[in-house]
């Protein structure tokens, strides 16, 4: 079973534009048109059994609307997993996550840079906290994000500070635990027990528009480094991930399964992980 841990849609009449807007601030391209159809599409190619969908709250007025959403494509199965989101400003913030796991929605999506907050402020604690109370995953986006040029809130140094004060939490780190930020990730996060995905770490991303990023293609992360950290941190850790619309699934697939890793390590990290973490 193949499992994408990382992926996004948006409803179909704001899909177009929305993906316009991000691909504005990105300076990259996507590689499906963004609806829940595109996606299907695009595993339908990929091969991959599971997506997991996850919803940003960018600001608290959403915070319900999106988790109905959320919880009506959970229904409609077919390959889709949604989670849920959170806003650290929603005022009923412990209600609604009681709301969420009784939904039977898996977890939810924070996004520190786009909600401005830090990952170790009180207000993402207690969300923490919260969830793991009530056995919800948490999935966070880490480290830099390409729309928001030099903006960290949620650096190593913040996660290591939030998951010390924090009771036990299924917590997910985005890109590799912290885009960009993977020499500090190595450095300050093996043995705290979070997880990994993988989304948007190996190869090169191809920005629009030339010299953007600077002369030629933006180097991810290097393949001697992301090893390393499979050894660091433990193939157990890690789940696969592509960011979909803004990676390829195929092409994501394809990267990951020329790695000199054993099988039963690729087939961990591919879907044997997320399949556990999930109960799928």
């Amino acid at each position: 079973m193949i499992v994408d841990i990382h992926t996004h849609t948006f409803p179909d009449k704001i899909a177009g534009p929305t993906l316009e807007k991000l691909q504005s601030l990105s300076h990259t391209r996507p590689f499906s048109d963004g609806t829940a159809s595109g996606l299907r599409a695009s595993m339908g190619l990929a091969g991959v059994n599971w997506s997991v969908v996850l919803p940003v709250a960018t600001n608290a007025r959403q915070v319900v609307h999106v988790n109905d959403a959320s919880a009506r494509l959970n229904q409609e199965g077919a390959g889709l997993l949604s989670f849920g989101c959170m806003h650290p400003d929603f005022p009923d913030w412990k209600s609604e996550l009681s709301r969420i796991a009784g939904l039977g929605i898996k977890g939810i999506k924070l996004h520190p840079v786009y909600q401005g907050v830090n990952f170790d402020d009180l207000r993402f604690l207690r969300i923490l906290d919260r969830c793991g109370e009530l056995g919800l995953i948490v999935l966070t986006h880490a480290g830099l994000d390409i729309g928001f040029p030099g903006k960290v809130h949620c650096s190593p140094e913040m996660i290591l500070s939030a998951v010390k004060q924090v009771g036990p939490v299924k917590l997910i780190l985005a890109h590799m635990g912290g885009w960009r930020n993977w020499d500090q990730v190595e450095e300050l996060l093996p043995g705290t027990g979070v997880y990994l995905d993988t989304s948007f770490s190996l190869g090169k991303m191809v920005p629009l528009g030339d010299g953007y990023y600077g002369p030629g293609d933006l180097d991810l992360m290097e393949e001697a480094q992301f090893l390393r950290m499979v050894r660091t941190f433990g193939a157990d850790r890690l789940l696969f991930g592509t960011d979909s619309p803004w990676d390829s699934q195929a092409e994501a697939l394809a990267r990951f399964r020329v790695l000199p890793l054993a099988d039963e390590e690729k087939n961990a990290i591919l879907g044997g992980n997320a399949q556990r973490l999930l109960e799928l």
